[in-house]
C-alpha cells in the first residue's frame, strides 16, 4: 500500500483572512476555500467550488456548526457541507467536498494537497 506525501504551500498570513470568514486562495489552476473559526482558532480548507450548482462560491459562505462540528453554507442554495470530512449535512446528496489540512507557523497559513497534484497544477 503505498503513502500519499503532503505538499504543503504559503497560502497567505494569517491576517489576511477574516475572523469566523473565508477567503478563496489560487493553487496552480485550483481554488481552495481557506476558513478560520476565531472562537475556537481552528482552520479548515475545502475546494471552493459548490459540487451542487458548480459555482466558485464557497469561501464566501457563512460558516458556523452543527452540533459542535464547523460548516460552511454555500451563499446561493445554503447547502451545508462539514468542514472536517466535506460530507453534504444539508440532506442525503451524494456531494461532498475536497477537504485540505491547515497549518499556521509564525504568522503564516500553509495548506496541504495531494504531492501527484502538487507537480501537477504548479
Amino acid at each position: 500500500m503505498s503513502s500519499t506525501t503532503i505538499h504543503w504551500f504559503l497560502a497567505c498570513k494569517a491576517s489576511d483572512v477574516p475572523s469566523n470568514g473565508g477567503v478563496c486562495v489560487k493553487y496552480g489552476e485550483e481554488q481552495i476555500a481557506l476558513f478560520y473559526f476565531a472562537r475556537k482558532d481552528e482552520w479548515y480548507a475545502t475546494q471552493n467550488l459548490c459540487p451542487h450548482r458548480k459555482q466558485m462560491a464557497l469561501s464566501r459562505g457563512m460558516t458556523g456548526t452543527l452540533k459542535d462540528e464547523p460548516k460552511v453554507a454555500c451563499p446561493f442554495h445554503k447547502k451545508t457541507f462539514s468542514l472536517l470530512d466535506g460530507r453534504c449535512l444539508s440532506d442525503e446528496t451524494e456531494c461532498s467536498l475536497n477537504v485540505y489540512p491547515v497549518k499556521v507557523v509564525d504568522g503564516q497559513v500553509y495548506i496541504g494537497v495531494n504531492e501527484e497534484t502538487a507537480m501537477v497544477t504548479v
